[in-house]
């Protein structure tokens, strides 16, 4: 072949290659534009009736409509959330699979598991931040304490009988007790559930002592009186139950934890299919209705600026260098 025409060769095959990948391009963004054709599962990690179901719930039923599919929340308990968020990682990337991951699935357990079978930073798609709220810790209601220097106290007194529940192994309540114990030196005892309405299902019945719930399941059983609330970990007070004294004014600022509920998909859902989610999250989060219902439970909506994709992909690399070396200091690992 004469080099006039190995020019043309070349010519020709980079024109087929190019028209290849346009014709790709077309498909995935026709894909996208027709998307979505079914049902959605949004997979929960942890218990029904818990924080982060709660949630899923609410955004699920508010992005429905606007997606023109129902979204169908799947519970998945197990290791503390790893178990869903294992299936959600699993999934195919086609935008029909989300979880509703938080700090316990997308952060602390990159230390607790030393065979997590997925990497939070490179397995999923960051979609949206969904909401933040406080823990509150809440004691039995026969528990002779009335503030957090009582709680301390009795702890001390008390150690190898003192006990607290979580929703699991590197959970957030679970985090929060992890920080408690390392702040005040109280050694309080460990208890997994599966979820954190498990947890609360038995302190109500009186089987543990202490418990950090999530401000948005603890609320309703803090406004009957079937709980004590003893503090919230932020610095100032929940607006949901503003009885409560914060962190600064219980005397231990220290204690510092914000949970953070997230939606992900998995590795390779095409850009298109995440912002689609997105934006059907943050159009639901601008409705009066579903912006009071979260207030109402006390979860709060984050700033426009923490809602894209690459600011969550951000949290997630800030949480786990946060959270991972108080977690092998502490030598938490799961059984």
């Amino acid at each position: 072949m004469t080099k006039a025409g190995n020019v043309i060769h070349g010519i020709s095959r980079l024109a087929t290659a190019l028209a290849v990948i346009a014709s790709v391009n077309f498909v995935g963004d026709a894909r996208a534009e027709d998307y979505p054709s079914r049902p959605i599962t949004m997979v929960v990690p942890f218990a029904a009736g818990g924080p982060t179901d709660i949630l899923g719930r609410l955004i699920g039923q508010a992005i429905g409509p606007t997606l023109g599919q129902q979204v169908v929340v799947e519970d998945v308990t197990g290791a503390g959330g790893t178990i869903g968020a294992t299936k959600a990682a699993r999934a195919a990337p086609d935008g029909y699979t989300m979880v509703m991951g938080n700090l316990g699935t997308h952060a602390a357990s990159v230390g607790i598991y030393n065979d997590l079978p997925y990497d939070p930073r490179k397995d999923f798609e960051p979609v949206i931040l969904v909401a933040s709220t406080p823990m509150v810790l809440v004691t039995r209601k026969t528990l002779p304490v009335k503030t957090l220097s009582d709680v301390i106290a009795w702890a001390k007194a008390n150690k190898g009988k003192a006990t607290m529940g979580s929703a699991g192994v590197g959970s957030i309540s679970h985090l929060t007790l992890l920080l408690f114990n390392h702040l005040t030196g109280a050694d309080v005892t460990h208890v997994p559930y599966r979820g954190l309405s498990e947890a609360t299902n038995d302190l109500l019945g009186g089987q543990i002592d202490l418990l950090f719930d999530q401000v948005v399941t603890a609320t309703p059983h803090i406004l009957n009186g079937s709980e004590n609330a003893i503090v919230v970990t932020i610095p100032q007070r929940a607006p949901s139950i503003p009885d409560v004294p914060s962190a600064n004014e219980a005397g231990l600022p220290q204690l510092q934890t914000v949970a953070w509920t997230a939606l992900f998909m998995p590795k390779g859902t095409p850009a298109a299919i995440v912002n689609r989610i997105n934006a059907a999250v943050q159009k639901a989060m601008a409705d009066p209705d579903v912006a009071k219902r979260l207030a109402q439970i006390g979860a709060d909506i984050p700033p426009t600026e923490q809602r894209t994709p690459q600011a969550l992909g951000q949290l997630v690399s800030a949480e786990i260098d946060k959270w991972v070396p108080l977690i092998k200091t502490a030598g938490v690992t799961a059984k």
